[in-house]
């Protein structure tokens, strides 16, 4: 286990290392940012000022190893747009998002694992045609245009959530999400949902042809207590696999949902570096979303092999 622990850790640093690199040079195709920090009447001598000023005159190789440079210490330089650090940046919007991204999960667990597993105990049924009809939706139907039907039917017409926007309510300090939250969540963990159904009812299917869930049927036990102690608990160890590459997913890729609820989360802020051309924190959020995944990963690579114990990594 350690030396797969390290290997994964030497993989995951290349990573990291390869989406700077490629996060670095497209943006610099992407046009000057100078040219939205000054009037369109400004002089090019102005504008030579502003470029020297912002060091975007230098090399590009130089402005890349001082970027790697800051990246290691966790410094990605001045937001052109709000002259505030960009790692400051992202941690004053992270609580939103993070906070999207759990109740998001959450719907999306308590919807499809249970649906999943009604779905894999009755093959041919009612509830895995329903089951089956979940995940198909799930994985099919864009989510950014759910927002949408989601806003116009339960904010727009029945007002019965707010349109745009982050409410919470503080309870012995703790901020604690409303109802805010739910359709941007919904909206989000659509696909999750279709994922965890598929996953779930597939290995409820293949678990209850093992060997030893018919033995156990062959000795009188019950099926509630087979389905508790063999079917239930083996069926988890896949599941822990696509929940947290899920959940890195929902904490990554919320950029649409963010911009459609107004969400001021990392994916609203980075929507607008993008359109701003806010070079320092394009990289600066563009690392910290792939560092979110590459941990929830190792955790998850990690967690599985606890959790099953034929794995072995190269002990």
């Amino acid at each position: 286990m350690q030396r797969y622990i390290l290997s994964r850790l030497i993989q995951s640093l290349l990573i990291l290392l390869g989406v700077l690199l490629i996060v670095f040079f497209m943006l610099q195709l992407t046009g000057d940012p100078v040219s939205l920090m000054v009037s369109r009447n400004a002089s090019p001598e102005q504008v030579q000022r502003v470029r020297e000023e912002m060091g975007f005159n230098r090399p590009m190789m130089v402005q890349f190893a001082d970027f790697m440079t800051g990246a290691v210490v966790g410094d990605f330089g001045m937001s052109l747009r709000h002259r505030q650090p960009a790692m400051k940046l992202i941690l004053e919007r992270l609580p939103a998002t993070v906070e999207l991204a759990t109740v998001a999960l959450l719907m999306a667990m308590v919807i499809g694992i249970p649906l999943g597993l009604l779905g894999g105990s009755n093959p041919g049924g009612f509830w895995d045609t329903l089951c089956r009809l979940a995940g198909l939706i799930g994985q099919t139907i864009p989510n950014f245009w759910l927002a949408l039907i989601l806003i116009v039917f339960f904010s727009v017409g029945l007002g019965w959530f707010p349109t745009f926007g982050r409410e919470t309510c503080t309870v012995f300090g703790i901020h604690l999400p409303t109802r805010s939250v739910i359709l941007p969540a919904f909206a989000l963990c659509l696909f999750t949902t279709g994922q965890l159904v598929r996953f779930t009812r597939a290995a409820v299917l293949e678990i209850k042809n093992e060997d030893y869930v018919r033995t156990a049927y062959s000795k009188g036990i019950g099926d509630r207590q087979i389905y508790t102690r063999h079917i239930l608990r083996n069926a988890a160890i896949p599941l822990i696999s696509i929940i947290g590459v899920q959940f890195g997913y929902l904490l990554s890729g919320s950029i649409y949902i963010e911009t459609i609820f107004s969400w001021p989360g990392i994916g609203n802020l980075l929507a607008e570096a993008i359109g701003n051309r806010d070079f320092a924190l394009v990289q600066a959020i563009a690392f910290f979303a792939s560092l979110t995944v590459v941990i929830l990963n190792l955790l998850t690579d990690i967690a599985y092999g606890l959790a099953d114990p034929r794995i072995r990594y190269g002990d």
